[in-house]
C-alpha cells in the first residue's frame, strides 16, 4: 500500500515530528481557511492496534490533503494533519470518549456521541464493523497523552489561522475537508447506500450562512457532480469549534467520494484523481473571487 505524499514542506520552526502541517499562502492573504483532520497515516509508535493496517486504512483520507493543496495558492491557509483519525480523532469532540475502551475510569464526565457508540467515538473502538481495534483496554495516560500531544496541537493550529483570518478581515470561510467510501457499511447511519461525489455540510444550517452552503453545492452540481447538502453527513465538531456565522465566520464540510478518485481496496489513486484534482483547483479559484465578492459588499447585504 503507497502512503499520501505530503508535498507541503513544514516551516522550519516545526519539526518534521510536528503531528501537523500548516501551508501559508505565498502572496496576498484571504480569510480562507481549508483543514484535513484525517488525511494523516504516519502511525505513533505507542498506537498499539491488533488491527491489521488494510483496515486502519479504511478510515484514511488518503490523498485529501493533495487533492486540495492549490489552497495556499488562492490566499488561503491549508492545514493537515501527519496522524491518522485510527489514533485519534481531531474531528470529534474531546469528551466524546467510549468508556468501553478504557482500563480505568475518565475523571471528567464523557459525553459519547451515537457514532461513537457505533466504534467511531475521539478513539476508534472498531476499525471495521465487527473487527475492534485494540486487543486490550487504554489507560487514562494513553489517551491524555494522544489528547495533549496530537489533538490539542492540531485544534490549537486551526484556531489560530481562524482567528488571525478574522483579525485581518473580519471574516472567515473554512472548509473541513474529508473523503467517503463510495458505499457506506455497517458502521454508518447510511449502510448498503450508494453514496453521491460530494456531500456539503453545515450541521444543518448552523455553521454557515446557508447560501454560502447553497453556493458551494451548486458550483459543484453545475461541474456536472452528484451533490447532497446535509445527508449523509451533518458535519464535525470541527465545524463547531470556529464558526459563528451571525460574525461572519462560516463552516463547512466537503466529503469526496474515493470512488472519483482511488481504489478504494488498493488505497492508490487512479485515472480520475487528475481530473478531480483539476476541478477542486477551479473550485478553491471560484471561491476566491466569492470570498472577495463578500468582503467588498456592503455588511448590510452579507
Amino acid at each position: 500500500m503507497t502512503s499520501a505524499s505530503n508535498t507541503f514542506a513544514a516551516p522550519a520552526s516545526v519539526p518534521p515530528s510536528a503531528p501537523f502541517f500548516v501551508a501559508e499562502p505565498a502572496g496576498a492573504r484571504l480569510p480562507i481557511l481549508f483543514d484535513s483532520p484525517h488525511s494523516g497515516i504516519a502511525l505513533p509508535a505507542d498506537f498499539g492496534a491488533c488491527a491489521p493496517l488494510s483496515a486502519i486504512h479504511s478510515s484514511w483520507d488518503a490523498f485529501v490533503d493533495e487533492l486540495w493543496g492549490a489552497v495556499p495558492e488562492q490566499g488561503g491557509v491549508l492545514i493537515g494533519a501527519h496522524f491518522p483519525r485510527a489514533y485519534i480523532d481531531p474531528n470529534r469532540a474531546i469528551g466524546d470518549i467510549d468508556a468501553q475502551l478504557l482500563s480505568e475510569p475518565w475523571p471528567e464526565p464523557l459525553a459519547p456521541e451515537k457514532y461513537t457508540l457505533r466504534g467511531m467515538g475521539l478513539i476508534r473502538r472498531d476499525a471495521l464493523p465487527n473487527l475492534p481495534m485494540y486487543d486490550r483496554k487504554l489507560s487514562v495516560a494513553e489517551v491524555r497523552h494522544r489528547i495533549d500531544a496530537y489533538y490539542l496541537p492540531y485544534r490549537a493550529a486551526l484556531a489560530a489561522a481562524a482567528e488571525r483570518a478574522v483579525a485581518e478581515h473580519g471574516a472567515l470561510w473554512h472548509v473541513d475537508c474529508h473523503s467517503m467510501k463510495s458505499r457506506g457499511n455497517e458502521m454508518n447511519v447510511d449502510a448498503g447506500a450508494a453514496r453521491p461525489d460530494f456531500v456539503i455540510s453545515d450541521r444543518l444550517g448552523s455553521t454557515a450562512d446557508p447560501a454560502f452552503t447553497q453556493w458551494v453545492a451548486d458550483y459543484f452540481s453545475h461541474a456536472g457532480y452528484r451533490v447532497q447538502v446535509n445527508e449523509p453527513y451533518q458535519g464535525g465538531d470541527l465545524l463547531t469549534a470556529v464558526s459563528d456565522p451571525a460574525r461572519r465566520r462560516h463552516s463547512i464540510q466537503i466529503e469526496l467520494n474515493r470512488g472519483l478518485y482511488m481504489d478504494e481496496a488498493a488505497f492508490v489513486k487512479h485515472a480520475g484523481f487528475d481530473t478531480l484534482k483539476r476541478a477542486l483547483d477551479a473550485f478553491v479559484a471560484a471561491l476566491a473571487d466569492y470570498v472577495r465578492t463578500q468582503l467588498a459588499a456592503p455588511r448590510a447585504a452579507q
